[in-house]
């Protein structure tokens, strides 16, 4: 006797098990392999991390240690959503999926433009759906407090606009091991204690700058006082409440202006600093 099933995936199925083996080595995934000029990119490293930046064509990826990742992305990048419980059900997106705060896992393969195989490009990018809610959530929740913000911010400014010089009401040092962008309780504790001491202080702005001592190059110097300098800024705004629109353009400054002579261990320490300065324009503190 011969049953046979109208259950279109039993059908399959049969059909399936039907199909010579070289059919069935057919309907089996294509190669990640991508092909230029003839020959294949290689594999580059698997990059785990969070996207902390993004432009048309490429993305940062910062890793738990801190350490970033710059990736390209193209057309033949896959970009993936996965849910469930093994990370299943897995949704195609575009690059506008790729926000700023996502966890990521991107598959990576090396450019044959660059033979020291220090550029990288995305064959693969993909991370959890709830993690892709939440970015989202951020991203407009962020846009919100913004609008909420503008007003606020066009009324501040509109009173400092025509003003170029600044009484510096207060200055506040943190400082760092050598090569280091790391904050210690004790500087957490004195951002607090400063934003909280600026906040009772009608219009009060905030300048950050980030500086270095002499050791280490000129390129190396200006990216960690820039690193320093934002460390400072995050943590200010994230666990301090200091309000964003209240904050100046920061900047790095490297190795310039240093508090010390970089000739002693001593003086390299006090120069290995970001400076929280608080300012009110002469205007409006009176004089």
């Amino acid at each position: 006797m011969r049953i046979i099933s109208k259950k279109p995936e039993v059908q399959f199925l049969v059909a399936m098990l039907a199909l010579p083996a070289s059919a069935a080595l057919h309907a089996q995934p294509q190669s990640d392999q991508v092909v230029v000029n003839g020959t294949p990119l290689p594999a580059g490293p698997e990059i785990k991390g969070v996207i902390s930046a993004r432009n048309a064509d490429k993305m940062k990826v910062t890793g738990a240690d801190g350490a970033t990742t710059i990736i390209a992305i193209n057309d033949n990048t896959r970009i993936k959503a996965g849910s469930g419980l093994f990370g299943g059900s897995r949704n195609k997106l575009g690059p506008d999926a790729l926000l700023n705060g996502l966890p990521v896992t991107v598959k990576t393969l090396q450019s044959a433009d660059d033979p020291s195989g220090a550029s990288l490009i995305a064959s693969q990018v993909t991370f959890r759906n709830n993690d892709l809610k939440t970015a989202t959530m951020i991203r407009n929740a962020t846009a919100q407090r913004f609008d909420e913000q503008t007003a606020a911010t066009e009324a501040l400014r509109g009173r400092m606009a025509d003003i170029d010089k600044y009484n510096i009401k207060s200055t506040t040092n943190v400082h760092f091991d050598v090569g280091k962008a790391n904050l210690s309780e004790e500087d957490k504790a004195n951002l607090c204690a400063a934003a909280a001491s600026a906040g009772s202080t009608e219009n009060a702005l905030m300048l950050v700058v980030g500086y270095t001592d002499s050791t280490g190059s000129d390129d190396f110097n200006q990216e960690l006082s820039e690193k320093r300098a934002s460390r400072v800024i995050n943590y200010l705004q994230q666990a301090c409440g200091w309000k964003p629109y209240r904050m100046l353009t920061p900047t790095g400054m490297a190795k310039a202006d240093p508090l010390a002579s970089n000739d002693t261990p001593e003086g390299k320490a006090q120069n290995r600093r970001v400076a929280v300065n608080i300012l009110v324009s002469k205007s409006v503190d009176g004089f």
